[in-house]
Parts: C-alpha cells; sequence; structure tokens
C-alpha cells in the first residue's frame, strides 16, 4: 500500500511538474479524460477496435450517386500501370501525347515506352545532384541548399517540366522497343542504391574540391561516375535504343527515338504549353519559379501561374470540349473509393465516426501540409450540367485496368475544388491575361518549399 502511494506520488509530482513547462497535470489530465462519453462511445470503440475507421465511416448514401456519364469525353484507350514505382508523372504526360497520336493516325492502340524515358530521367537527375554539389563546393555542409542535394539525390518522382525536356532531348520510344523490366515496376531497390552512390560520389567531389581541383577536373570526375551511374541503369533497365524499325498503317520505317517524335508528334513541349496551379495560400494571378525542381540540369525549372479554381476549370472545359486531354495533378488519397474510382468529399464521415470536424479549408490545410498535390493523372471528361456548370469529372489512372472505375478516377466538383492542385495547359485553351502574366519576373521559391513535392 506504501508503495502504491509513493508510486501515486511520484506520478503526480512528475505531472505537476510537466504542467509548470506546458505538460499536462493531474487536474488537466482528469478534467480531457471527463470529455469521454461512456455510452455510445464504448460501442463505437468496440467497433474501431477490429475495424478500418475508413470502412466504419462510410458514407452509404454516397453508393446512391454513382453516375459514369459525361457530356464531354475524350477518348480513352488502353489503361497502363505504373505498377510499384512513382512514375505517375510521366505515364500522365505520355498518355496525353498518345491520345494524340491514335486520334491523329487512327490507331487502335498505342503505348509508349516509359522505361526509355525513365532511363535517361535517372541519368539527368543524377548528373542535376552532381553537378549540384560541384556548384555548392565551397558551402559548409550544413548549409540549406547542400542539406538538401544531399536528403534528395535522385527519386522516381518527377513533373511536366520533366516529360518535357526528356523528350526533346531523347525522343520517344514505343514500348515494344523498350519494354518494362522488374527494376522499372518496382523502383524501390534502385533508387536505394543509386541514391546511396550519388551521396558517396557527392562527398568525393566535395573532397577532391577541398584539395584545390580545378572545374576541368571536377568535371571529368563527375563525368567518370555519371559512367557507373548509367552502367547500374543499363543493367536494371536495359540500355536505350538508338535505332528502330516501326509499322504505323502498313507504312515501316527506321527512326530514332527524336525522329520518331518528331515525325509522329512533334509538339512544342517547351514553348506550347502552360502549367497553372490552384494554391490559394499564395497570391493569384502571379506567376512562380521553384528553384532547382527540374529532372535536367540544361532544363527548365518549374513555372506556373497560380489562379483561381474557376479560371482553371475553364481551361479545362475548353481542352476536353475540344478532345484534348491534359496532364492533372492531386491529393488524389484524400476521400477515395479506390474500389469504386470515385473521389467525393462526401465518400467518408469522420465527423460522426470520431464525434468532432475537421473544418480546415484548402488554404489552411495547405499552410499545415495537410494537403499536397500526390499525384498525376490524365484529364479527360468532364459532365457539364444545362447551365455548363460542371458536376463530375474523369481521369485515366496509370494503376491498372482493373483499378477503380475500368482504370479511371470519377471525381465531384466539390473534391476538383478542394484537392486538385496543377494542370498543363495548351496555350490556345489559355486566356492571354494568363499568358501575359507568364511574361513577367516570377517570384522565385526555394527548392525545399513543402508544396512542391514531385507526383508519384
Amino acid at each position: 500500500m506504501k508503495k502504491q502511494m509513493t508510486l501515486a506520488c511520484i506520478m503526480a509530482m512528475a505531472l505537476g511538474a510537466q504542467a509548470q513547462q506546458g505538460g499536462i497535470s493531474a487536474d488537466m489530465l482528469k478534467q480531457i479524460q471527463g470529455t469521454y462519453k461512456h455510452t455510445a462511445a464504448k460501442a463505437i470503440h468496440n467497433a474501431m477496435a477490429g475495424t478500418s475507421l475508413g470502412v466504419l465511416a462510410r458514407n452509404q448514401e454516397s453508393l446512391a450517386n454513382f453516375d459514369a456519364n459525361f457530356s464531354d469525353k475524350v477518348v480513352s484507350v488502353g489503361i497502363t500501370n505504373q505498377k510499384q514505382s512513382g512514375r505517375c508523372w510521366l505515364f500522365t504526360g505520355l498518355n496525353v501525347l498518345r491520345a494524340q497520336m491514335i486520334a491523329k493516325y487512327g490507331l487502335k492502340e498505342m503505348e509508349f515506352s516509359q522505361n526509355y524515358n525513365f532511363f535517361y530521367d535517372q541519368l539527368e537527375k543524377s548528373n542535376l545532384f552532381l553537378q549540384g554539389i560541384i556548384d555548392t563546393r565551397e558551402k559548409p555542409m550544413d548549409d540549406k541548399m547542400v542539406e538538401w542535394l544531399f536528403k534528395n539525390p535522385i527519386g522516381d518522382g518527377g513533373q511536366f517540366t520533366g516529360v518535357s525536356d526528356l523528350i526533346l532531348k531523347y525522343g520517344l520510344v514505343p514500348a515494344s522497343v523498350m519494354p518494362e523490366t522488374y527494376s522499372s515496376e518496382h523502383t524501390d531497390e534502385l533508387n536505394r542504391l543509386l541514391g546511396l552512390k550519388l551521396r558517396e560520389f557527392g562527398l568525393q567531389l566535395r573532397e577532391t574540391a577541398a584539395k584545390g581541383a580545378d572545374a576541368k577536373t571536377l568535371q571529368q570526375q563527375k563525368t567518370d561516375m555519371l559512367g557507373t551511374v548509367y552502367s547500374m541503369l543499363a543493367l536494371a533497365l536495359g540500355e536505350p535504343v538508338k535505332n528502330f524499325t516501326y509499322t504505323v498503317n502498313g507504312v515501316t520505317k527506321e527512326y530514332t527515338p527524336l525522329s520518331f517524335y518528331q515525325e509522329f508528334l512533334g509538339n512544342d513541349l517547351d514553348g506550347n504549353y502552360v502549367m497553372v496551379m490552384n494554391d490559394p495560400s499564395r497570391d493569384y494571378y502571379q506567376c512562380y519559379e521553384i528553384d532547382y525542381d527540374r529532372h535536367v540540369y540544361d532544363g527548365k525549372n518549374w513555372k506556373y501561374v497560380n489562379l483561381p479554381i474557376e479560371d482553371i476549370k475553364q481551361m479545362a472545359i475548353a481542352s476536353i470540349k475540344d478532345s484534348t486531354m491534359l496532364y492533372f495533378s492531386c491529393d488524389v488519397g484524400k476521400f477515395m473509393d479506390r474500389k469504386r474510382g470515385v473521389l467525393d468529399i462526401n465518400n467518408f464521415d469522420y465527423n460522426s465516426l470520431m464525434g468532432t470536424t475537421f473544418g480546415m479549408d484548402k488554404k489552411q490545410r495547405i499552410q499545415t501540409f495537410a494537403s499536397g498535390s500526390s499525384h498525376a493523372m490524365t484529364l479527360m471528361a468532364v459532365d457539364l450540367d444545362k447551365a455548363g456548370k460542371p458536376k463530375k469529372w474523369m481521369v485515366e489512372n496509370s494503376w491498372g485496368k482493373d483499378s477503380g472505375y475500368q482504370g479511371h478516377m470519377i471525381m465531384t466538383d466539390e473534391w476538383f475544388n478542394e484537392y486538385m492542385f496543377r494542370l498543363v495547359v495548351e496555350k490556345k485553351y489559355v486566356p492571354s491575361k494568363v499568358l501575359d502574366i507568364l511574361k513577367k519576373e516570377p517570384v522565385r521559391l526555394p527548392a525545399w518549399d513543402p508544396m512542391f513535392a514531385d507526383e508519384e
């Protein structure tokens, strides 16, 4: 009994000491405990103990609102599958271009090789990191930029500027010419090994620079290091093809990856596309550029115009009505019914389940890191009411044909408002006032801004 009293005293003293430092005191704990009600709460706890919160919070009423009819829709042919990789940005960009080629040449099916462009993506990102280490060689290891580089040597995520720069530099090839491998479809191990090797190389470059080596010596050392990276990629992904034959509508020709792209597409990916974003935490009608957020060292940083959601919708509608798919990214994990392929803020009623509300708006979620773009898909349909207002949207996804609604995701317009972030639009669908904003000097944002993680 005395021992129990002693422990109780110790606990009370500890809680009292914590309270002086902003901790939970004994009285505060008693008050907190008093808020838990032991009637329905007990039954809810019993249910939660062995069941997913998502299953319990599922809003049965929303199940009856499923509708797969759309007033305006671009033809979608062949669902792709990124499997266990973070290459959604690449699949999405290539699927936008694939739709154009299918429509232009009346093809029944067509798929570009994601593995081909992924190979050069990884090689270019390796160079981006190593050159960044050379550029910052005089800065200390705890410098913010140096620290960011070593934390982020490489990854398989990305965004549209990567698609653009890689294709313009290396071209495209059909999927049959350079098919997927295990490592392209399951990228974790390869990314881990590349990251480990690049960090090692980064330290070696800094050591060489500290000994007084000139720029030419560092560049040669970097080139030797990239030779190792190339060999690792070739072993895991296969060596990229340089020439190949391909048949379209009965005509067989020999191509290089660049000549193939130029003949069948030839889009000005650098000058004919605009990235727009809806980020209410920053000023609208302003151009922004994210420092060092690119895939290719000699390529373009990610630059976008921040706009109200309604402005973005009008561009999207115009593009879809003209049978043109769009690169689209969002916070896909929020309120997602993956089995049905429906994104709807009413899919789950967590308020009733947990006995509280979750009331932050989009701006507040961004400011507190509760939401951000996580996945890219291909926007290809909209359902408009009689007044021309969108009721719902549909995207072609890259999670395989058995995922979601026949490989697609359907989102309500309310969900679109809350969790859509980025859209890449052809200039002909962009109002002149937005194009004028692009001519102004952009606001420069740091590479480590948490809003700008790559889509996976």
